[in-house]
């Protein structure tokens, strides 16, 4: 009811009147307002002298009566208020309509809803706690928050800076950092984050808020910590363990507070009992190290001791020096797999119900019995390719679900076509559909180490819209007319078309092909119980085509690499195996230049779409806008290539590409790798936007070097993809004169979708990374470092710390910490065969290295680049998150032929594969994977898991372990 909506935002403010709004809104909850205040039977004016909230009351109660009636009394309805006044006058005024408490609602109403019951309960005694303590405590323990009115006043002028709170997980109870969203004045030319020191600067911010900071005077500004931490809760820093001072503020104001779920652990028995008188009261400890501890109020805490539990922040006063919370509800056992993936989900906001029985409805019927069929009507509106191109896939192997496939051939005036075929999913999820508004919300598929949730129903993503060989299928292509010889592109067209996809290649097999090994001829199906003629007759011509499209790619990207595309680093591992289906060993994947060739081709595909609706709808398009990053944020890169006499130029992305081209170490191939990946950690990230939001300078992909790019090959796995491809059939309907209205959001509309696609895809990246590092420390825990040589391998120093320094581990793509001075105050030793031990004695800091020298005058200096041997541990927490720990163990390479196998091999990718092969490698080959889902499950959840908590190997083929926050995503 509108009035109610009001009356939300008016008591309880607009942070809670924009998630009620949104609640509305979506369309899953069946939700309607009723707009009552501009009904004649139902609106009622404001008496004189009466408060807005009686007012709002008696409104409510009015259009109630109003809407039983109009239902002739078919059904009673229920107003709930915790105004008792009102429950006096109303409760028994109009049979039929019920004026009653939340709590007689759920008693009367639901009193077999336990978990509501409960809920409400923690709700209560939360309340009641704090009404009681803001009486008791008249101690401040935080200045108040200045009002909103003041905050906007102040950022406009400049006297305040508004951004977004981002808190230092190492040093949690020390930094945070303020990333600017924009400054109020010129004046304030800041060229880096502000520091924010201590508890009481953050004044009850929680990172993720959007806060207003007041710089302090410059003679109170700090240096970041640049000493390596493990997440302790010290509050002190030592004093020659911070950096050279930066901007430092408070914050004064809170703009935006973005709370949400958090995952905790309640405190051992022992621990509980010591926190405090009253034994109801619970410090419970957050699983994210950057949430502080949150006060609930519960008579469960030793039967919850042993699980992960979620817990909602109700407030946090400035007398209080926590916040005070709720319980929700129970995830799991603490250290138990499913409870571990529960928390992952939890963290990142990610809610993966089972599609509803509604949005299974609108699925088009196939099955082994009575496979889909072309619509004979469609098939008259399509461009029909199956009898005139050679189309073909190349993906992972046992992959099911396709969504591109490529073709090129001779026309007849001697010219080449090369096409891009992707899956037409658009035509089976219809706009604003249930399955539309789902895959709306969920806006990505979210890939975990060992399982997946799709966005899309699998009877799309795997059956129907999956691109296999020998059926047919609707697709969306693009197709190119290109010189014979230069490979310019002469003409371009895109249409609806029907394809049948002659082979499902896999990368080997299609590499094989291109490097004329002929082998290779009995893992391609296709070509098998043929007879001899006609089998090299269809070799010749797949060999031809595939050996045609890698050219063009090269072509393509030259050009590219001519503007200034940046090649960077990625590192993908396999997993491997035993007949038990536990993990044996973790293998670096060997790159393929079909890799690239089919990425080019993608690239390809999507720019020129870009163009095509850019063009059409010049400010309502969805694109992907890659900006260049600061260039603070490449002087560690810069610092490091001098240390080896290398110069790089990051004025532009040209400048960097050519600069990182020469900065090659002959005999250490690794310090190239390590560069490109310091480039590729300074790269802010990819966002997609709507081109009505900025200017057509901003439109600009600076990894790409493309001045127009958006996503459109993968529909089946991203929002944004069906959103270009309606945007894309707009664009075509645009030049038939057609009605595009369906297939275009507003400005407004749109540029809202893309904020809400750009979090989805954020809280992607990192529950796939939290859920690899998950799997990573099982593979190491249950292994003995001392006796098991997997647990042991070379490392490359590639920065220096205070006390240590960061070691990259080539054979497993692990970036960690290595100390050099331990809590007892020892340092590192070496012996005569280079060993390590501890010993007293002090390190020396310099910019290219450290030197650690005991009490006795022996020294050993470790350098940037150099090689060490380190022993791989994992630490284990009961309150966080499982973290690998590197210890080094001897000052000398690790020389073993797998290390030599993994420097030689480790692979140089492109910005395309920065996304494939970084972040989103794992998110490709699995979603590529063919993950066999029994009927049971399927039917249960209609959506993807292993079969096995193991099976990682046939489930997702290629698992990339990787530092995901330094990648960038094209």
């Amino acid at each position: 009811m509108q009035t109610a909506c009001q009356a939300v935002q008016h008591q309880k403010g607009r942070r809670q009147y924009n998630k009620l709004r949104n609640l509305v809104k979506d369309a899953r909850h069946d939700c309607t307002v009723f707009a009552n205040e501009f009904h004649q039977h139902s609106y009622l004016p404001r008496e004189k002298g009466e408060s807005m909230e009686k007012w709002q009351t008696r409104s409510i109660y009015n259009a109630a009566v109003w809407y039983y009636n109009h239902c002739l009394g078919q059904m009673p309805v229920v107003m709930v208020t915790e105004d008792e006044d009102a429950i006096r006058q109303y409760g028994n005024e109009t049979e039929g309509v019920f004026v009653i408490s939340f709590k007689n609602y759920l008693d009367n109403f639901w009193p077999d809803l336990k978990a509501a019951h409960e809920l409400f309960d923690s709700i209560l005694q939360a309340r009641r706690e704090r009404e009681s303590e803001s009486q008791e405590n008249n101690g401040k323990e935080y200045p108040e928050h200045l009002p909103v009115e003041i905050l906007e006043a102040g950022i406009k002028s400049g006297r305040y800076v508004q951004g977004t709170l981002n808190v230092n997980k190492h040093r949690a109870q020390l930094e945070a950092f303020v990333r600017l969203q924009g400054f109020g004045s010129k004046e304030t030319e800041l060229q880096s984050d502000i520091l924010i020191y201590g508890a009481r600067a953050r004044n009850r911010a929680i990172h993720g808020d959007v806060v207003a900071v007041e710089l302090l005077p410059l003679h109170e500004w700090k240096g970041r910590t640049v000493a390596l931490c493990e997440n302790e809760t010290d509050d002190k820093a030592p004093a020659d363990t911070t950096g050279d001072p930066m901007p430092t503020g408070k914050v004064v104001g809170i703009i935006q507070k973005n709370w949400r779920d958090y995952v905790v652990t309640f405190p051992l028995k022992e621990e509980s009992q010591s926190q405090g008188r009253n034994a109801q009261k619970i410090l419970v400890t957050p699983w994210d190290y950057r949430i502080p501890k949150i006060r609930i109020s519960t008579q469960q805490a030793e039967a919850l001791q042993d699980y992960r539990v979620v817990v909602r922040i109700d407030s946090w006063e400035s007398t209080s020096v926590y916040p005070n919370g709720h319980f929700v509800r129970v995830l799991g056992r603490i250290g138990d797999l499913e409870g571990e993936i529960a928390a992952i989900l939890v963290e990142n906001s990610i809610c993966v119900a089972p599609f509803s029985e509604i949005q299974m409805s609108e699925m088009p019927v196939s099955s082994s019995k009575t496979p889909w069929k072309v619509n004979p009507e469609e098939e008259k509106k399509r461009l029909d390719l199956r009898d005139t191109h050679l189309i073909f896939s190349i993906d992972p192997q046992g992959c099911e679900d396709v969504d591109d496939a490529l073709s090129v051939r001779t026309l007849p005036n001697g010219n080449l076509e090369l096409g891009v075929h992707i899956a037409d999913v658009t035509h089976f999820v219809a706009a604003n559909s249930y399955t539309d508004v789902e895959a709306r919300a969920r806006a990505t598929t979210y890939y975990l180490a060992d399982r997946r949730y799709d966005m899309l129903p699998s009877i799309l993503s795997a059956d129907i819209c999956s691109l296999l060989s020998g059926v047919d299928r609707y697709a969306v292509s693009v197709l190119w007319e290109l010189e014979k010889e230069s490979y310019e592109m002469l003409r371009v067209c895109y249409n609806k078309t029907i394809i049948r996809s002659a082979y499902k290649l896999v990368y080997e097999a299609a590499q094989g092909l291109l490097d004329g090994d002929t082998s290779v001829v009995g893992d391609i199906l296709e070509l098998k119980n043929l007879d001899e003629i006609t089998r090299q007759k269809k070799l010749a011509e797949l060999s031809w085509a595939i050996s045609k499209l890698a050219d063009i790619a090269r072509h393509v990207r030259a050009k590219r690499d001519s503007c200034g595309a940046l090649e960077l680093e990625g590192v993908e591992i396999q997993v491997q195996l035993d007949d038990k289906h536990s993990i044996h060993d973790l293998i670096p994947k060997q790159p393929l230049e079909v890799h690239e060739t089919v990425a080019e081709c993608m690239i390809l595909a999507n720019h020129w779409v870009a163009k095509k609706i850019s063009e059409h709808f010049p400010h309502q398009a969805l694109l992907r806008q890659h900006p260049p990053p600061r260039q603070e944020f490449f002087t560690e890169l810069r610092e490091c290539a001098s240390a080896k006499g290398f110069s790089i130029d990051t004025r532009s992305n040209k400048a960097l590409a050519e600069s990182l081209d020469k900065a090659n170490d002959p005999l250490d191939p690794i310090v190239n790798k390590l560069l490109r990946s310091m480039a590729t950690h300074a790269m802010s990230n990819a966002l997609y936007f709507s081109t009505g939001s900025c200017p057509e300078e901003e439109f600009h992909h600076y990894g790409l070097a493309l001045e127009k790019y958006t996503h459109f090959t993968s529909p089946i796995r991203r929002y944004a993809d069906i959103v270009v491809h309606r945007l894309l059939t707009a664009a075509t309907l645009n030049e038939t004169k057609g009605d595009v209205k369906d297939y275009v959001f507003s400005n407004k509309d749109l540029q809202e979708l893309c904020r809400h696609i750009n979090n989805r895809n954020r809280a992607a990246q990192r529950a796939q990374k939290q859920s690899t590092e998950l799997f990573q420390c099982m593979y190491f825990k249950d292994k003995t470092p001392e006796t098991d040589e997997r647990c042991i391998a070379d490392g490359v120093i590639y920065s220096i710390r205070t006390n240590g320094v960061l070691v990259f581990v080539p054979r497993y793509g692990i970036k960690g910490g290595a100390y050099m001075k331990n809590k007892e105050g020892l340092v590192i030793s070496c012996q005569g065969d280079r060993s390590c031990e501890w010993k007293p004695g002090s390190l020396h800091r310099f910019q290219n290295k450290i030197t650690s020298t005991t009490a006795a005058g022996e020294s050993v200096t470790l350098s940037l680049f150099d090689h060490i041997t380190v022993t791989i541990l994992v630490q284990t927490s009961r309150c966080h998150a499982d973290t690998i720990k590197l210890e080094i163990i001897r000052n000398a390479p690790y020389q073993t032929s797998d290390t030599e196998v993994s420097q030689k091999n480790f692979p140089r990718v492109q910005p395309a594969l920065a996304v494939s092969q970084s972040a989103a490698a794992a998110q490709h080959a699995q979603e590529k994977a063919g993950v066999e889902v029994t009927d049971e499950d399927s039917q249960e959840y209609c959506q993807t898991k292993g079969a096995s908590l193991y099976q990682l190997l046939e489930e997702i083929r290629d698992l990339a372990l990787l530092d995901v926050s330094a990648d960038i995503r094209t």
